[in-house]
């Protein structure tokens, strides 16, 4: 295991836990932008990457390095200004990069998108029409088996989701209709995730990779492959937050419309 891995799972664990408790609930994506506000503010974090530019964050609250697009950013002007910065790199020493792909994939077709790079981490998310499911980062280093486990964990997960929202439900019979409402319909999309999981879906839009910059740029040059954005000025994974465009947007980062 390289240095990087060791560093990815010393480091990655304890903000992947922070984002995915956060992210439990009714309200999902709708939500994504404030959640990702509270966890810079109160774990302190490193460097800001605005999502159009560069941009430092008020010192006496930390650094927050960001990479992607902020909701309500321009997918088009990111996508150029990544594959700007991929063009500007040189030399052959290895860099983080966040990978968006064109479309949702399954585990079995990272392989041949992601061959001759190293993996840290995927962004998972189930597609359901019309619905804000959660974002999830799921830690993998080997495609696809990683990912696959990955995702039976995020199958339990849910599972136990939809029946904490049940058992909420069954006390709530004196509750006003719109709060019954909420509980049902997280069961029946937490139910809805946890069988796509289950199945090993076509769920993953992004990647974190490392690689050199030939290696990056072949990546870049995949049919699957959307937007290749290297991270030049990263200083700590662990106070990295990821914004990768889903795949179903093509001009505007924000919320899935429900």
């Amino acid at each position: 295991m390289n240095y990087f891995q060791r560093l990815d799972q010393r480091l990655l664990p304890a903000a992947g836990n922070v984002l995915a408790r956060l992210f439990r609930g009714a309200v999902r994506l709708r939500v994504f932008t404030a959640v990702i506000a509270v966890v810079a503010v109160t774990a302190t974090l490193l460097v800001v990457h605005g999502a159009q530019q560069h941009q430092r964050s008020d010192p006496s609250l930390g650094d927050v390095l960001r990479v992607g697009v902020d909701e309500g950013g321009s997918i088009p002007v990111y996508v150029q200004r990544a594959a700007d910065e991929l063009t500007a790199l040189s030399g052959d020493q290895s860099v983080y990069a966040l990978v968006s792909f064109t479309a949702y994939l399954g585990p079995d077709r990272l392989t041949p998108v992601l061959s001759g790079v190293a993996l840290s981490s995927v962004f998972a998310r189930v597609p359901l029409p019309g619905e804000q499911t959660e974002l999830v980062r799921l830690g993998a280093y080997d495609v696809p088996s990683d990912v696959v486990k990955a995702m039976d964990a995020t199958a339990a997960r849910k599972t136990e989701e939809a029946a904490h929202y049940r058992q909420l439900l069954d006390k709530a019979a004196n509750q006003p209709g719109d709060v019954r409402a909420v509980y049902l319909d997280g069961a029946i999309i937490a139910d809805k995730e946890a069988t796509a999981y289950r199945e090993h879906c076509s769920c993953v839009y992004a990647a974190v990779i490392y690689a050199a910059p030939a290696a990056l740029r072949a990546v870049a040059a995949r049919p699957e492959t959307r937007a290749v954005d290297p991270i030049t000025d990263l200083r700590r994974l662990d106070r990295t937050v990821f914004l990768p465009p889903l795949p179903e947007q093509t001009q505007l980062a924000g919320p899935v419309a429900s």
